[in-house]
């Protein structure tokens, strides 16, 4: 295989490049989109394989040269396949554009039309139950009080259908609108706006940005000030929140020559929610770690399984009556030189047809409340639920 990258004078907007059928991961006006499939590869040996492909890059900055994006089960035993699109665009932060192929595929950076607007019916079902799911807060509860976990992230699902096919570039379109500044993403089906940075590599530099403790977003400033003061204070957020940056400081660390991270959480928002996150950063050992080793030593975060992770994956296999998937795991895209970020696969949803299957979690600390928690469920997923369902 050969890649070819070469600089464009103008910006190609990936949304529209991507359309409903391709590979998206963008950030603000920032990120790539892929067309096409020039090879599908395991997870495990992505490294090698990327390696291998012969490379004409005359931009030279990450994300060049082939571009593998994937969308990696919350699991970590279970296998990931990453995806080589045919044509890839980029554009990184200080304005720079550029278009990789592989092979003979042609250079087209044409961009699909919006979607004509379409008025659909909608039915919604919850998967797993919201009186079963408080009862299961209940138990997690219990194991962390008594010692058994220090935290445990459960999760409940939620079946969307539609008497039409569910357009995937309109989603794409209104996540665009409503969550700019979240990781927006689509892999394979798997569409959605996460606000957390996993992990990102650019050369020695590394960048995770953990996030855990929530509370809802109204849209009154006075309300959402009382409410982010209130999360701040909060004692229950602010130990789920801790559990989740000293494991991310732990894994992280080896890989590292230093590390920094904020002495203090601050609030992260975005449209329907607000968070606790804290900013950690530093510079890989040499040689440095490939992204996707950094990758398999964070995830599963306990921002989305717990702590003690073996435990907490016990628990989260006995007290969820579903498969999770790709729901919790990573999502995001690796070069041939290691460099590439990779976002917590939240505000998701798996799309087939007229079918969508949304999640959202919660973690489960000693001072959980089930109402509380089933509430902050409702709330994230607001997210993706605002962008499927359109009369």
């Amino acid at each position: 295989m050969r890649a070819i990258t070469r600089r464009l004078e103008s910006t190609v907007d990936p949304n529209g490049f991507c359309g409903g059928d391709g590979y998206l991961f963008v950030r603000g006006d920032t990120g790539m989109a892929g067309r096409g499939v020039a090879a599908r590869i395991a997870a495990a040996g992505a490294e090698q394989f990327l390696s291998s492909i012969e490379r004409d890059d005359e931009v030279g900055a990450p994300g060049c040269g082939p571009v593998a994006f994937g969308a990696l089960p919350f699991r970590p035993d279970e296998p990931g396949e990453l995806v080589i699109p045919r044509v890839t665009v980029g554009r990184a932060e200080d304005g720079t554009a550029w278009v990789t192929t592989i092979d003979d595929a042609e250079a087209d950076v044409s961009v699909r039309r919006p979607p004509p607007v379409e008025a659909a019916a909608f039915s919604i079902r919850a998967g797993f139950e919201p009186d079963d799911f408080c009862k299961a807060v209940l138990i997690g509860r219990e194991r962390v009080r008594s010692g058994e976990l220090t935290k445990v992230v459960l999760a409940r699902d939620v079946e969307v259908l539609s008497d039409r096919p569910i357009n995937v570039h309109a989603v794409l379109l209104r996540l665009r609108a409503a969550f700019s500044t979240s990781y927006r993403y689509c892999v394979d089906g798997f569409i959605g706006a996460s606000p957390e940075l996993l992990v990102a590599r650019r050369g020695e530099m590394v960048q995770s940005h953990p996030l855990a403790g929530t509370a809802p977003r109204t849209g009154d400033p006075d309300t959402d000030a009382r409410a982010a003061a209130e999360l701040i204070a909060s004692t229950k957020d602010q130990v789920e929140h801790r559990i989740v940056i000293e494991v991310v400081e732990e894994q992280l660390l080896p890989f590292c020559s230093y590390l920094d991270w904020e002495a203090e959480p601050t609030i992260v928002t975005v449209a329907n929610v607000q968070h606790l996150g804290s900013a950690v950063s530093g510079r890989l050992s040499a040689p440095a770690a490939n992204v996707l080793d950094l990758v398999r030593a964070l995830q599963p975060t306990p921002a989305l399984g717990g702590h003690p992770r073996d435990k907490a994956l016990a628990a989260i296999a006995e007290l969820e009556p579903f498969e999770r998937g790709r729901y919790g795991g990573v999502v995001g895209w690796v070069d041939a030189d290691g460099n590439g970020t990779w976002a917590v696969s939240i505000r998701c949803a798996e799309i087939s047809g007229a079918s969508a299957r949304l999640f959202a979690g919660v973690g489960v600390v000693a001072e959980s409340d089930p109402d509380a928690e089933l509430a902050e469920t409702q709330a994230k997923l607001q997210a993706m639920l605002g962008a499927i369902v359109r009369p």
